[in-house]
């Protein structure tokens, strides 16, 4: 039930090869509207990415080359590129496309960037962005509820009718009502807060017995 990457990604991204010149990607980025665009290979792979800040780098002055360092040779590169592969920022941050959108939202904070490129066995598959992460908590408070209801207790935990209930306002989740056993009320909680769209969850159901208090060395005593 937790969202994937592959669910928020916009896919078919745009893209360019290494040998793309330097006009026709200032005229891609323009024309589509977007800051940067990835570079892959033959086969599909990312190898990097040009962005707006390096067509940039030819209007900043690059240190003398006696002073320079890596960051100051890899602008001055910049500034003499004409083609993708010069201009690209490498490498590029990927995430599979199977992996949780929490994953994403992590490795973005981690390596500070508005964007990650979605990988699926190697291949360029879409670009997710913080934006898209954040698609999910437009969902209506009733959709989010008729899948908690639908999904996480009719179907997975088998709650019968009457049995338990949901309310969700501006995304907080609430459940009532009384489960068979503490391990299901844990699992409805735990399950309500991987539905796209739920902010919070007050678990407010209770149970009949406690099946946690159950430990395998009392068994066999």
């Amino acid at each position: 039930m937790c969202t994937t990457v592959s669910e928020v990604m916009t896919t078919d991204p745009v893209t360019v090869a290494p040998d793309t010149g330097y006009k026709q990607i200032a005229a891609l980025l323009a024309r589509r509207r977007i800051s940067a665009v990835p570079v892959v290979d033959e086969g599909g792979a990312p190898v990097g990415v040009v962005s707006e800040a390096d067509l940039l780098a030819r209007f900043r002055a690059p240190r003398p080359a006696l002073f320079a360092g890596h960051h100051s040779r890899g602008e001055a590169r910049k500034a003499r590129a004409s083609r993708a592969e010069d201009l690209m920022t490498s490498p590029v941050v990927t995430i599979d496309a199977g992996d949780s959108v929490a994953a994403a939202a992590v490795r973005l904070a981690k390596k500070d960037v508005r964007r990650l490129f979605v990988v699926a066995d190697g291949r360029l598959v879409g670009v997710v962005s913080r934006r898209d992460l954040l698609s999910g908590f437009r969902r209506a408070d009733e959709d989010i509820r008729a899948e908690i209801d639908r999904d996480v207790l009719a179907r997975t935990l088998r709650v019968a009718p009457g049995q338990a209930s949901v309310t969700v306002a501006d995304g907080v989740v609430t459940l009532l009502g009384r489960l068979d056993n503490r391990g299901a009320v844990e699992r409805a909680g735990a399950l309500a807060g991987e539905v796209p769209g739920v902010v919070d969850v007050r678990n407010r159901l209770d149970f009949v017995w406690d099946d946690d208090a159950i430990r395998p060395a009392s068994l066999g005593s």
